[in-house]
């Protein structure tokens, strides 16, 4: 049993076929293999954990999934700190006002979300963090590592430069810290290296970064902007279903 509210009123529907036929008053309806009316549009995310404003658009990025039906792909983008911002005797007193006031505003962000948000004790290199991230999605357990980590290390808590500490991470939420470590010395550089390869090519440079149909949005500031090209494209999809009896992003065959 489906229902829909419409103001004051709660209709009721005996199957989906007839809840899509009113939702969408056309009468049409998406089917594939497993009577799914709508293929998930894909947001792929970029993300460094030493990133104050990664750790701060974690909450906004995760809500599209619910808020707008979108699936969320996440990949490591490990910044290099010296590449682009020079070694630290380069640096002027006016790249020093600019850090000192990117801090002071991230903060400002996690306070509102309740997060504790320290300023990083030194320069990381942030690889092993990164391979634990694809470790932790091939096992299931990206959620929990990811907000461990984010969590910890902006509380002090966590060398993301460390192994072991990144280790005891994974098998704190129920990982093999034996497997992980046999992955960090095996294939995890080279797929590492071509996740970031194949992100420079796309044009990323920082994060967080989102890659939607092609389109890149870096910052928590551009997640407005995203979500309305999300709505567009879903619009759109709308669209073109109904004119061509098809769906635009999957081909698949509509039936009235």
């Amino acid at each position: 049993m489906l229902f829909m509210h419409r103001g004051p009123f709660v209709f009721e529907y005996q199957n989906r076929a007839a809840w899509f036929h009113a939702l969408f008053g056309s009468g049409i309806l998406i089917r594939s293999n497993k009577d799914t009316p709508w293929i998930k549009p894909r947001v792929r995310i970029y993300t460094d954990y030493k990133s104050p404003y990664a750790f701060v658009a974690n909450k906004r990025l995760f809500e599209l999934e619910d808020a707008h039906g979108v699936e969320l792909e996440w990949l490591p983008y490990t910044l290099r700190i010296p590449e682009f911002m020079g070694t630290v005797e380069e640096r002027t007193p006016h790249f020093w006002r600019k850090v000192r006031y990117s801090y002071m505003d991230a903060r400002r962000h996690a306070n509102a979300q309740g997060l504790t948000m320290k300023g990083p004790r030194r320069i990381y290199d942030a690889f092993y963090s990164s391979a634990g991230m694809l470790f932790a999605q091939r096992h299931g357990l990206f959620r929990p590592y990811h907000d461990t980590v984010f969590r910890r290390f902006w509380s002090h808590d966590l060398e993301i430069d460390e192994l072991s500490d990144i280790s005891g991470v994974i098998a704190s939420i129920g990982g093999s810290a034996e497997e992980f470590e046999a992955y960090v010395h095996g294939p995890a550089r080279a797929e590492h290296d071509r996740i970031i390869d194949e992100a420079e090519a796309l044009g990323v440079f920082g994060v967080p970064t989102m890659v939607f149909n092609g389109e890149l949005f870096w910052g928590g500031d551009r997640i407005d902007m995203l979500i309305e090209r999300i709505r567009i494209r879903n619009r759109s999809q709308r669209r073109w279903a109904a004119a061509t009896g098809r769906d635009e992003a999957t081909g698949l065959v509509i039936s009235a």
